[in-house]
């Protein structure tokens, strides 16, 4: 006769969600420091850990990683001011935490982990093209059925994310990312403001401009408005208002 109680309910393995965010750089076309989006880690965070997942914070270099400015709500600009989920977040140390000490990428072994999610910044648009470490656990992911993913600027893992078979990842692929309405919406404001002469572009690169020269069917769902796409085990998120919508799919794909 089994010791074992036929009743016991035995709990599924947790879902593990392994989350990047950018290392800190200087914007080549401001001079000033940038970073990862803080709303980009801590929505996803939130809807995620809230399902029951495991989610562990890495950067592609590790050590400490400082966020854009305007996404802290606590900024003088008052950009993210109602952002609660980000000062809840910022407010409990134990979470504070996990951005002072990032792991590496290169210590993320991909059979521990369901999914991996680039959140983006401003970071990513210059120190991304560098992060070969990264390029190659974000395919490692695709190419072992595993759930990629991106968000906002930090889709631009997908201009260096090549396959095996040496051809870009994201080819023939339906994508979303920060869009050149938002781009452009972005460029206005600091023209306004002075921090750049008119006519010079805040961000080196565009990501729509370049998803789509790579080959990619990108899609986006107007200005600021959330949105999360996925094609296969592909997932894409438009931009810092999209990390709810992106881990909800994430949910949706991998089961609670």
């Amino acid at each position: 006769m089994s010791l074992k109680d036929p009743n016991t309910v035995t709990p599924t393995r947790r879902k593990r969600v392994a989350l990047v965010i950018a290392n800190p750089a200087v914007s080549p076309t401001t001079g000033g420091p940038v970073g990862f989006w803080w709303a980009e880690l801590t929505h996803p965070y939130y809807e995620l850990t809230e399902k029951g997942y495991a989610v562990e914070i890495f950067s592609p270099s590790g050590g400490p990683c400082v966020p854009d400015a305007m996404s802290d709500p606590r900024d003088p600009s008052g950009y993210s001011s109602s952002d609660l989920i980000s000062m809840g977040f910022i407010a409990t140390p134990s979470l504070a935490a996990l951005v002072e000490d990032t792991k590496p990428v290169s210590a993320l072994t991909v059979a521990d982990f369901d999914a991996i999610v680039v959140a983006g910044g401003q970071a990513p648009m210059v120190n991304f093209e560098s992060a070969t470490a990264l390029h190659e656990k974000f395919v490692a992911f695709y190419e072992a059925g595993k759930l990629a993913c991106a968000l906002c600027h930090g889709t631009a893992i997908l201009r260096y994310a090549k396959l095996a078979s040496g051809e870009y990842l994201v080819k023939g692929k339906t994508v979303t990312g920060f869009a050149n309405v938002e781009e452009d919406f972005a460029d206005n404001a600091v023209w306004s403001y002075g921090v750049l002469p008119h006519g010079t572009h805040l961000m080196p690169w565009r990501i729509e401009d370049e998803l789509k020269a790579l080959g990619a069917n990108y899609i986006q769902a107007g200005l600021w408005r959330g949105f999360a796409v996925r094609d296969g085990n592909l997932i894409t998120g438009q931009q810092n208002f999209s990390g709810a919508e992106t881990a909800r799919a994430i949910i949706a794909a991998l089961g609670e």
